[in-house]
């Protein structure tokens, strides 16, 4: 990564795409920005500093790294914490494991009036690529052609492999979200980069292999993990020392057990590099896969306590029809054709 000090010009453009365009921070709008003890502060303070100069009130809270994230981390969330989130226009939230999930961020969002951002651990490089090197509404012209052969799937057959050995399949369900362009509504926004598929749970079966995993941190996997999968993940293999992690992790999170696949996703940022250091910046990498693993945040015990683990340069068929291969779309003709175009902004 680069000092600071040579990021600071991209890095200030990035910080404002980021709070006037992405989440439209409007002048007088209280914003919460949370960053943790692992936090890039050059990242955090571009983000500032821009909210300042758009007029917005912000106030900036650093926190211990929390040990997990969602509901799990709700023991470790101090009372100023849960006042400061509730009386906040927008709240961006640069803390890893993070606050998504927990009980502070769920009576913040109740509240109808609160934007959130979960940025995780986008550090300064991530940053300047995942806002500053990419034209958003040609982005998201790409994401919605993807969204809209998703949502007209729905209770059709996907199949994903990659060429670790991965073969997955499963029914899709109704998506349990939406991306939109811009955070103008009350509601939890993430960092543009990544489409989603949502699974029938019970019908996921197949094998992943993964090269990288959020269990308790983030860190690629040497050797690789494979979960095995029959409804609920049966079983885990490879992997080395990660994967007594990973089996703690998807215990924790399942309430004892391994539980489920929750999501697929398919990356699409064509700036987003994939540097082993970022979880938020690796699973938006072309082709990347961040699959959740646990229980969905509408079963009890359920939520955004759930781990993850990354399969990269993914095929996707849905049906007989092969839409992605190597991570490239390649079909129907005008997906190929956006997918094609996307392209880095270099200026």
């Amino acid at each position: 990564m680069l000092p600071s000090s040579r990021l600071a010009p991209e890095l200030a453009g990035a910080a404002d795409k980021l709070v006037r365009d992405y989440m439209a921070v409007r002048a007088d709008e209280s914003v919460l920005i949370t960053a943790d003890t692992a936090t890039d502060m050059a990242a955090v303070e571009a983000v500032m500093n821009s909210a300042d100069a758009a007029g917005a009130r912000p106030a900036l809270m650093v926190i211990p790294q929390l040990p997990f994230q969602g509901a799990l981390a709700d023991p470790y969330i101090a009372p100023p914490l849960a006042a400061a989130a509730m009386s906040c226009d927008v709240w961006l939230d640069f803390t890893f494991p993070y606050l998504a999930g927990s009980h502070v961020q769920d009576e913040a969002l109740k509240t109808g009036k609160v934007r959130y951002l979960l940025g995780g651990d986008m550090g300064s490089g991530g940053l300047a690529r995942l806002f500053g090197k990419v034209d958003l509404d040609r982005y998201y012209e790409v994401h919605r052609a993807f969204d809209e052969i998703v949502t007209g799937s729905i209770g059709k057959t996907v199949r994903i492999t990659n060429a670790l050995g991965s073969d997955v399949s499963f029914a899709l369900a109704k998506p349990g979200f939406a991306k939109p362009r811009r955070g103008d509504k009350p509601g939890m926004y993430l960092v543009p980069g990544s489409c989603t598929m949502f699974p029938e749970r019970e019908t996921v079966r197949g094998v992943i292999t993964v090269g990288a995993a959020f269990h308790e941190y983030y860190t690629p996997l040497a050797p690789p993990l494979t979960l095995h999968l029959d409804g609920k993940v049966r079983e885990l293999s490879g992997g080395g020392a990660d994967r007594k992690i990973m089996d703690r992790a998807l215990r924790r999170a399942g309430g004892g057990e391994y539980g489920y696949v929750i999501h697929f996703t398919h990356g699409i940022h064509p700036a987003a590099r994939l540097t082993g250091r970022s979880f938020i910046e690796d699973m938006r990498v072309t082709g990347n896969n961040a699959v959740g693993l646990g229980l969905p945040w509408w079963v009890p015990g359920g939520g955004e306590n759930h781990p993850d683990a990354i399969l990269s340069e993914q095929s996707i068929w849905i049906d007989d029809e092969k839409l992605v291969e190597d991570g490239a779309f390649i079909a129907p003709a005008l997906l190929a054709k956006l997918g094609a175009e996307l392209a880095p902004l270099y200026s």
